[in-house]
């Protein structure tokens, strides 16, 4: 989600006061020719008409210039970036650019950590980030281009931004190399160009220099030019650091690093080259086009690259092809064996460079755009960024999409496709979720506000999401509609396909059930073509019903019937119920376009064009109708506060019912088309959204009181749906939408942004990054008091060993396992069951003595101790005391050790003791430290505590630690 922004009103820059009256009419006698012309303004300032404003009556209100703007906070994120995400050396974290920020997300969870936020530009100019790399000199810092002509220097671990240089030319890609010191490689265009083809044809190639001496340096950059391109698309520095690639137009432009002077090479590709992507251990590099052909080209070492300058030529290229559209990104793997592709197609291809073969992991949901590679404690994973905002993880051995990660998908997957009449939209009320379009038309997806992540998604119409089939785009079934119960459990959604020459048109509506125990809507009945052929026009639940009171579904149709649907439940499946047809009423000519629900369930309002009729929505009887001069046209009707009030919406017009005395209570004429009206659920206001202009809205508040209306604010932009939310009760406006630029706002008078972690710059924790290693370590390797605990079973071992677990190792193809001299011994310790180790003979009381027995004995590794952060000095000091104490202990030797009446008790000769036998019984009772024993042993024995030193071990193993 993006780091939420409030656009509270002094953010938007005041207006000049209006003319006053004999302003007006000075102007109006200079003359009206300069009629209908409207000064351009930003998305923050207020068009003033030059038209002279309508005379005021009392229905009517001031422009909309003079009302203040509404609070509104975007959910969404900028659209994803088309430069692909750059990892931190050991992989924990990876950095996205998203508009004008750098969002640093952890690799293994998808958590965002840290958020990098570029300042306004003060030349207005656009300051979104168009590229990102990890510095060689310094891989805690990472470097950045924007379209405003600035480079930034970041500190990622103190999330301090350390230095910016302005260049003063948009900035499209960005590249730099350890063997170049200090220096980076940028593709520009010139500003102020206007057209497409001025754009195209004033790119350049540079060489920066990040070196500043002194303050003045500013102004004096060292920036070399290279030589002049068309529009860039890529940008590439070889892995010796000694060709620069970019690619532009129908041309790759090669440069010699090592002769700077000698300019660009061109080489022509028959097609527009799309994307650039270099090998990471040999100087060639691959291309993808339009038409979806790969080329890997092989001619830096030619000899005409150095000598000739500016020549423009072909060469011979080792092509593949597989895609049907344009090839969108490119990657090799980190050891250059294979090469990844991928594009609309929603397919990632591994090409197998030696022999052309090639693997695919499919239906990734949505088109790729990026493609990145990087080694984490799981192995080689590729990450893959697509068109609606997914990062998606897939493992380099089992090509298995492994984990995805992703924010609220608003953008559609598709942009060829037409614009849809109605975008669905709901507020489950039990969990405090949105229901909302996602990135593809026949899903849907449920964000939660309180948590700020995508709780599920859900494929109401399950179809092939193939790309276009040549130029002309297939048109999907889409979601058009979607309503929650009040109490939660249920969801109805209708989903159809547009009829064209193959199919006619089909409709679906489908009533899903929410299992309470894995908060997942489970499909319950399914009717196909509620209305025939016809779309369905609305659809609605009915309010919480009383005690013995069915819930009811009201649909309407362009077949002009409005049809109740009821829950009926089996006599032989208890409990489990299904949806049928209730009742249907036939309204002859009339086409009812809206339906809602008085607050207690008990009557229909069905807007019919010219007039709204009021239905008993028990028995279907007819109560009343409403119409009335003002409005000509009705489009919808809602009750309003305890139902006694209806709301009735025309084109300008907006009449509110009294439908206890049959009368209009008052109305009110908009200069502006009305689209939407928002009722508020526990009062008697409402709230109506009017078009001023494109992608400008002017909201209206009401009351039942009066026709004058309470607030009246402006939104810049306008709305494709609104509902009612609040996250708790308030009289004042709250609601979410989605506006026609596709992004999910939360809108009203109090709205807060929901909290999230990493939406500010914040320092990583530097513990996950790599540390510097002392010269103890290098020489004596990691201390064993800071290894973790490990698994020592062979499932854990083979899993350590290989990376994979013993029963998906052969899951993979061939040429991708490793070989097989390597995965022996772990495989063998995968697939043999350890032998059980044998109990320990224990003697009976009569058995014991000191005899020693001759024993085989396998010397085991020592356990380690638990994982030690620190041993203090005390600690160490008491274990040395211990030590001391018990390692000098005497005992009793056993006949086998006596050597000429001399005992030897760890390497020192004594004289023997008496033995326990020739003891009385009352002194070995009494004596509180007898001879023949050990004192206490330590609290954690080791096994080696067990055997003496000529590898026997005592048969008496009381005698140590009785």
């Amino acid at each position: 989600m993006a780091a939420s922004t409030s656009h509270e009103p002094q953010d938007i820059p005041i207006p000049s006061s209006p003319p006053s009256a004999s302003e007006k009419i000075a102007k109006a006698n200079k003359g009206s020719k300069k009629k209908g012309k409207a000064k351009e303004t930003t998305d923050g300032q207020r068009k003033r008409s030059a038209v002279a404003k309508p005379p005021a009556t009392p229905n009517t209100h001031p422009l909309y210039e003079d009302d203040p703007l509404l609070n509104w906070i975007s959910l969404t994120d900028s659209p994803p970036s088309k430069s692909p995400p750059v990892f931190t050396q050991d992989g924990s974290y990876y950095f996205a650019l998203v508009g004008s920020s750098v969002k640093i997300f952890a690799t293994s969870t998808g958590q965002l950590v840290s958020t990098l936020s570029a300042p306004l530009s003060a030349t207005g100019a656009s300051s979104e980030l168009t590229s990102v790399v990890l510095n060689p000199q310094n891989i805690f810092q990472i470097v950045t281009g924007s379209l405003d002509g600035v480079i930034r220097i970041w500190d990622y671990l103190d999330a301090t931004l350390i230095r910016t240089l302005d260049i003063a030319q948009p900035i499209h890609h960005i590249c730099a190399h350890e063997k170049h010191q200090d220096v980076i490689f940028a593709t520009v265009s010139r500003p102020n160009k206007q057209t497409k083809k001025q754009m195209e044809d004033a790119s350049s190639v540079l060489r920066i220099s990040l070196k500043v001496t002194d303050a003045s340096a500013q102004r004096h950059l060292d920036i070399t030019p290279l030589g002049k391109t068309r529009f860039p698309t890529g940008l590439a520095i070889s892995p010796s650091g000694n060709w620069l690639v970019a690619t532009a137009g129908h041309k790759a432009y090669v440069a010699n690093l090592l002769n700077i002077k000698s300019g660009f090479t061109k080489y022509v590709s028959p097609d527009r080259i799309n994307c650039l992507s270099f090998h990471p251990m040999e100087d060639y590099f691959a291309t993808g086009d339009l038409k979806g052909n790969i080329r890997l080209w092989y001619c830096l070492n030619e000899p005409t690259t150095v000598k000739v300058a500016g020549l423009e030529k072909k060469t011979q290229t080792a092509s593949f092809h597989w895609h049907a559209h344009a090839v969108s990104a490119l990657a090799f793997t980190s050891n250059g064996a294979y090469l990844l592709s991928g594009g609309e197609e929603s397919v990632l291809v591994i090409w197998q460079l030696h022999s052309g073969r090639k693997e695919f992991v499919p239906r990734l949901g949505a088109p790729i755009q990026t493609i990145s590679v990087t080694k984490t404690l799981r192995g080689e994973e590729y990450l893959l960024g697509l068109t609606d905002a997914t990062f998606a993880f897939v493992n380099a051995s089992t090509l298995i999409l492994s984990r995805s990660f992703s924010r609220v998908k608003l953008f559609p997957s598709d942009n060829t496709l037409s614009p849809p009449k109605s975008v669905p939209l709901a507020v489950h009320p039990n969990s405090s979720t949105f229901i909302l379009p996602s990135s593809h038309p026949s899903s849907i997806q449920m964000f939660s506000f309180t948590t700020s992540k995508i709780v599920s998604e859900l494929e109401i119409s399950p179809s092939n999401r193939v790309s276009r089939r040549e130029e002309k785009p297939i048109e999907p079934p889409r979601v058009e509609r979607i309503v929650v119960s009040p109490s939660g459990d249920w969801m109805s959604s209708i989903d159809a396909r547009q009829p064209n020459e193959d199919f006619s048109r089909e409709v679906y509506m489908k009533i899903w059930y929410r299992d309470r125990k894995t908060s997942l809507w489970v499909l319950n009945t399914r009717i196909d073509n509620p209305h025939g052929v016809h779309e369905v026009l609305a659809l609605s639940f009915s309010p919480h019903p009383h005690s013995g009171q069915e819930s009811y579904l009201v649909t309407t149709g362009g077949d002009g019937t409005v049809k109740t649907w009821r829950l009926r439940f089996d006599r032989d499946k208890g409990r489990e119920g299904f949806w049928v047809a209730r009742s249907s009423v036939n309204l002859r000519n009339e086409i009812p376009s809206h339906v809602s629900w008085s607050p207690d369930g008990s009557l229909l309002a069905v807007t019919l064009g010219a007039y709204v009729s009021l239905y008993d929505a028990l028995t279907n009887i007819h109560r009343t109708t409403f119409t009335s001069p003002e409005c000509s046209c009705a489009y919808t009707a809602h009750f309003i506060g305890q139902g006694r009030f209806l709301a009735v919406q025309g084109k300008l017009e907006l009449v509110l019912w009294d439908t206890v005395s049959c009368s209009v209570r008052w109305s009110f004429t908009s200069p502006y088309p009305i689209y939407n009206v928002v009722p508020h659920p526990e009062n008697d206001t409402f709230s109506i959204f009017t078009s001023v202009a494109p992608g400008r809205s002017r909201v209206h508040t009401f009351s039942s009181s009066t026709s004058k209306p309470s607030k009246s604010t402006y939104l810049p932009f306008t709305l494709l749906n609104a509902v009612w939310y609040s996250s708790k009760p308030t009289s004042s406006l709250s609601l979410v939408g989605i506006t026609h630029d596709w992004r999910f706002v939360l809108v009203g008078d109090e709205v807060k942004a929901p909290e999230e972690e990493g939406t500010f710059a914040t320092g990583l924790q530097s513990r996950s990054l790599p540390k510097r290693r002392t010269l103890f370590q290098d020489i004596f390797g990691k201390s064993i008091f800071h290894q973790p605990k490990t698994d020592d079973s062979s499932a854990a071992v083979l899993q350590r060993t290989t990376g994979i677990a013993d029963k998906t190792v052969f899951d993979v193809p061939a040429y991708l396992a490793p070989p097989v001299d390597s995965l022996f011994d772990s495989l063998m310790m995968g697939f043999l069951k350890q032998r059980p180790a044998e109990q320990d003979y224990i003697p009976t009381e009569e058995g014991f003595g000191d005899e020693d027995v001759g024993m085989e004995v396998d010397i085991a590794e020592p356990t380690l101790p638990p994982q030690m952060a620190k041993i203090e000095p005390e600690e160490m000091t008491s274990l040395i005391a211990v030590f001391q104490k018990y390692s000098l202990q005497t005992y009793t030797p056993s006949k086998t050790h006596k050597m000429n009446g001399i005992a030897k008790v760890n390497g020192i000769h004594s004289k023997p003791s008496p033995s326990p036998a020739k003891v009385p019984q009352s002194t070995k009772s009494k004596s509180s430290k007898p001879t023949d024993v050990v004192s206490a042993p330590l609290s954690v024995p080791t096994p080696s505590s067990m055997v003496n030193g000529i590898g026997k071990k005592r048969k008496n193993a009381i005698d140590y630690f009785e």
